[in-house]
């Protein structure tokens, strides 16, 4: 009776009972590449507009940065983009701010800000200019 129970326990030990997870398919890999070249393009395009470097887009912390002073808000904003729940109102803050800065209003910032791959192709594409102080809505 003991031996079998060794048995069993060797055996979930050394891994033999454990199943595999599927890779991702390749088609969903091709699918995330696409959306986030839309993402990064949207991005790259609306902080030309803005006057901002475009290669900012492809780098981490610094596009947060960047977004920051698009929307004229303080850079030490930074640190409540790290406080979980509280980055994503300060995030539909930010994005109603950067709308804002294009003359949109707060329901594209909202947009921009929970559906950035569609909403940010639209501002960086559209016919939005910036406007470098606040619009009012």
């Amino acid at each position: 009776m003991f031996a079998n129970l060794a048995m069993l326990l060797a055996q979930g030990l050394n891994g033999a009972n454990q199943v595999q997870p599927e890779p991702p398919s390749p088609l969903l890999i091709v699918v995330y590449l696409v959306v986030i070249a839309i993402i990064v393009a949207g991005m790259w395009k609306t902080f030309t507009k803005a006057g901002q470097p475009g290669w900012a887009a492809i780098v981490p912390i610094y596009n947060i940065v960047v977004l920051l002073e698009i929307a004229g808000r303080p850079v030490w904003w930074i640190v409540l983009f790290l406080i979980p729940c509280v980055n994503l109102i300060v995030s539909i803050i930010v994005m109603i701010d950067v709308a804002a800065k294009f003359g949109k209003s707060a329901g594209f910032g909202v947009g921009l800000a929970l559906l950035g791959f569609i909403f940010f192709p639209i501002l960086g594409f559209g016919d939005a200019q910036y406007q470098g102080t606040a619009a009012r809505y």
